[in-house]
């Protein structure tokens, strides 16, 4: 049974019987194997094309309805759907969970065991796409005609590993042995064409000598939890034209035979190639046109099904959301295919473009806000770089003119183009100028980092289109992240309150009377227990490290990057080592601090970082003066599944980012969600969590933005920091001096360079002292259970904001313009 909409029970239209005979079915005659002969793996797949089966049938039903009413539909373009594994997620959604549980008990397997067979899709690599994969579940569950576009990578990110302690990086063959969600299309397959000349032709420009590779669509069903509405993500793998050179093969030139293919092929193998070097930024920028330009033909090709040739409809029917600056060259492509395909005159082509884009900006890191060199754009898409300029002297010469009028100096400063600082360096084109010009909308991710863009990153965008900027604050899917990852606790919040929270969030609010009731806690606590139980053994499995279920776990997960501030976390680690060296008896709870994260194959100090933790997680663990009291683990290869695992355990939650750094997290909403208590700077959607519990019932510590540009503007001094805290320098001096890694002495010299030689940019040391008196509070909290329990209990019941429903439901009304 489950609950609708209404709040009405009503019956799964699917029953344990037909999940049996289905799973028969698709043993024998899609696998090839008897039931005897089946395994958890051959039971996984079978239960997954079964599910399959269902989702085609409601997809079906979604676009007869959508093609039947004309439906005005969302285009959700994104380089990464981190989307986790797929069976579980939809047998909740579908309300099928326990038929299929029935089900499999009934052939003597377990459903716990077929579900571990499945592997992680390596589409995404953290937050942005997490969050994409969080939007595609609500878009389905509010019913918001939708589809996906991305690529169907062969190996994503990288496989994680470490050797001595530092990060290794091997393919991911995520989908080597099988993955049954997704569904190739060769009917819908798109000629994409790349590199050549743009020549003049009757006055017409003509984009000639092109290169051509063919994009195939893999479509995969998004359900919609306790809907009928089943939406699509479409992702796109590269394949040659023409293939196999059976002349070449003939003549002994073997590699030859296959160069075309293995070329075509690199566009979607890895999720960002590295771009340290030439070949890697071209790749990159190919990557993202390809999936681009197969998208928009796509969604056209769909459009003129439903509409008929006409363009007059475009825009009632079509929106278009740029997930981050990555497919901003989708901008140029639409007004090329306007131009050159459509007979569109420019300013026309301008004007439909900007009613059928939004833009959401992740970042204020001028280094995340992509550029890529004009030459390199000329040279792989000449026509794209033509039509660039065109928007961008359209833009200064009319629209910044009509505001400042002859101001040359503004001018630059806007530009899409960015002159270089030095002679003979490349110009560069501002992807993310391209991306507010050519919107209609550009939306922040938590309010504070809106406010941020209008006032620091795009102020005179903001002058110029004062409503274009706008906030929708980020959210999680509590289907996966509560109900799915801590069964425990959805059960106990079941029986507690009333109505249905997996859909309305908002009723977690009536947990808060709850809060104080010893009963309660105690359950709650023993859910959490639990949960610390189960990472235990998982950390063991993995890590071979033994830690304290009963220990506080301190859990920090996400992308390693400097603003994260890792580092900050791991000098404060080592100060309290070596406050336990000098007295063991030091009355402190035992603390398990919990690491999961990848840096990018280039980047040397995030790399650093890792190393450092897993060289000082060595020698803690294995130092017998401390008496367990610390334990540090870095569990290798964190994706979705190890996530779901970790935080239903965490107590506290690590969101300590340099204010005005972090967009929002998504993080920091899914372990408050689960009971965990933030330790977190006023930076994104902390704020909002903050305001949301309480200012007692999280751990606010460090500058605030404000905070941040007044130190700046005085001028800030790493030394002096350095000088003034003895705690603080002997930490750092330890670190570089080699102690944690004899063999090789300047290993954790970037880090070092970081903090003290290259101006600590993220202010890491600023922030010392209040990160470490946090803490403190955090111990003495400890001590006290009822007040620690409490304060869980009001972070649970006070996260209905959070829910991605509810940003979806933001988008449609601020952005979109759904009904």
């Amino acid at each position: 049974m489950t609950a609708n909409k209404a709040g009405q029970t009503v019956k799964a239209a699917v029953k344990a019987k037909d999940i049996s005979e289905g799973i028969l079915r698709h043993l024998q005659q899609s696998l090839g194997v008897e039931m005897e002969e089946a395994g958890p793996a051959e039971f996984w797949e079978a239960l997954s094309l079964v599910v399959r089966e269902i989702d085609l049938q409601r997809i079906r039903a979604t676009r007869k309805k959508e093609r039947e009413n004309k439906a005005r539909r969302v285009y959700y373009l994104s380089l990464e759907f981190l989307v986790g594994r797929l069976l579980s997620n939809n047998l909740h959604n579908l309300g099928i969970f326990k038929e299929a549980e029935k089900a499999l008990s009934e052939m003597g397997v377990s459903l716990t065991d077929v579900l571990e067979h499945e592997a992680d899709p390596s589409l995404g690599n953290g937050g942005l796409g997490r969050l994409a994969a969080c939007f595609m579940d609500s878009l389905a569950t509010l019913d918001t005609p939708a589809i996906g576009y991305g690529i169907n990578y062969r190996f994503g990110l990288f496989r994680q590993s470490f050797a001595g302690g530092r990060q290794v990086e091997t393919p991911d063959g995520w989908r080597e042995d099988s993955f049954p969600w997704g569904i190739e299309r060769p009917k819908r397959k798109q000629l994409i064409k790349l590199y050549g000349r743009v020549a003049e032709h009757a006055g017409k420009a003509v984009w000639e000598d092109t290169r051509s590779v063919l994009g195939m669509p893999w479509d995969v069903p998004v359900t919609g939890y306790n809907t009928e509405t089943v939406n699509t993500l479409r992702l796109w793998e590269s394949r040659a034209t023409e293939g196999f050179d059976l002349n070449s093969f003939d003549a002994g030139r073997y590699q030859d035979s296959r160069s075309q293919e293995i070329t075509a092929e690199n566009i979607s193998q890895v999720l960002y190639p590295n771009d340290n070097h030439p070949a890697g930024k071209e790749l990159r920028l190919i990557q993202q046109y390809f999936f681009v330009a197969c998208s928009m033909a796509d969604l056209i090709d769909r459009y003129k099904r439903e509409n008929g040739d006409g363009w007059d409809h475009f825009a009632d029917k079509v929106v278009m959301q740029l997930n981050d600056t990555h497919p901003a060259i989708a901008v140029a492509e639409l007004i090329r295919i306007l131009l050159d395909e459509e007979d569109f005159k420019f300013p026309d082509a301008l004007v439909l473009c900007r009613k059928v884009f939004a833009y959401t900006n992740h970042t204020l890191l001028p280094e995340a806000l992509e550029k890529w060199p004009q030459r390199l754009i000329a040279r792989v898409l000449p026509r794209h770089m033509q039509i660039i300029h065109m928007i961008n002297y359209h833009f200064l010469h009319s629209e910044v003119d009509a505001v400042w009028p002859g101001d040359d100096s503004m001018k630059r400063r806007l530009s899409i183009i960015e002159e270089p600082d030095r002679p003979g360096d490349d110009q560069m084109v501002r992807m993310a100028y391209l991306s507010v010009i050519g919107s209609n909308k550009v939306n922040g991710v938590a309010a504070i980092h809106s406010k941020l863009v209008q006032d620091m990153l795009f102020p005179e965008f903001h002058r110029i289109w004062p409503d274009k900027i706008v906030n929708v604050t980020n959210g999680v899917t509590p289907r996966r992240w509560l109900d799915h990852c801590n069964p425990e606790l959805a059960e106990l919040i079941d029986n507690s309150i009333e109505g249905d929270w997996r859909g309305e969030l908002d009723l977690l609010s009536d947990l808060k009377p709850f809060a104080n009731d010893e009963a309660f806690q105690r359950k709650f606590a023993e859910i959490k227990l639990n949960n610390k139980r189960k990472l235990a053994a998982i950390i063991k499995e993995l890590c071979n490290i033994e830690v304290n279920p009963e220990a506080i776990f301190d859990v920090q997960i996400k992308r390693l990057h400097e603003y994260k501030r890792q580092q900050l976390n791991l000098l404060h680690i080592m100060a309290l080592y070596r406050r336990l060296l000098e007295n063991p008896n030091l009355d402190v709870p035992p603390r398990v601090f919990i690491f999961g994260a990848k840096a990018a194959p280039g980047y040397l100090v995030a790399k650093s970082i890792i190393h450092a933790i897993n060289r000082l997680a060595d020698r803690i663990n294995n130092d017998r003066r401390i008496k367990d009291k610390i334990k540090v683990v870095f569990i290798p290869n964190y994706r979705v599944s190890l996530a779901e695992r970790i935080i239903p355990a965490a107590d506290v939650s690590e969101q300590i980012s340099t204010a005005g750094f972090e967009a929002s997290g998504t993080g920091n909403m899914k372990m408050a969600l689960n009971g965990a208590l933030t330790v977190g700077t006023m930076d994104g959607a902390n704020v909002e969590i903050a305001e949301e519990v309480g200012d007692d019932n999280i751990f606010i510590f460090g500058m605030t933005v404000d905070g941040v540009s007044e130190l700046r503007s005085r001028g800030y001094n790493a030394w002096d920091v350095y000088h003034a805290s003895d705690e603080l320098k002997s930490v750092i001096d330890w670190l570089g001096s080699g102690d944690l890694s004899p063999e090789e002495p300047d290993a954790f010299k970037p880090i070092v360079e970081s903090l003290l030689d290259r101006g600590d940019y993220f202010l890491t040391l600023a922030d010392y002292q209040a990160y470490s008196d946090a803490h403190d509070r955090i111990v003495q909290t400890w001590k006290n259970p009822r007040e620690w329990w409490r304060k869980a209990i009001i972070n649970t019941a006070s996260m209905g904001k959070f829910s991605s429903d509810r940003s979806i439901a933001d988008y449609n009304r601020t952005i979109w313009n759904m009904k």
